[in-house]
């Protein structure tokens, strides 16, 4: 594989390793989403430790209003993410 393929990787296994420790083995509850976040991308999301900041997260995420993050949902907060960081880079 390629790095690319191997990050891509890397992406759903975290994702999954999150996903299958309660309810559907193939979304992410609130609680899930939060120990992704706060130990995932501590450095990258602030207000990690700010439970309304994290419930926001959750609701933006959430498009279907079915009280889960499935993994098309959650590409959202990665593209965010991904775009920030670029931008932050750029600016060093």
């Amino acid at each position: 594989m390629t790095k690319l393929e191997d990050h891509l990787e890397g992406i759903i296994n975290i994702f999954h390793q999150y996903s299958v420790r309660t309810g559907h083995y193939d979304t992410l509850t609130k609680c899930e989403l939060k120990k992704l976040i706060t130990t995932e991308l501590a450095n990258t999301i602030k207000n990690t430790k700010d439970r309304p900041a994290v419930d926001q997260i959750f609701r933006d995420l959430d498009e279907d209003r079915d009280g889960q993050v499935d993994f098309n949902e959650f590409l959202s907060l990665l593209a965010s993410v991904l775009l920030t960081t670029h931008d932050n880079i750029h600016k060093e």
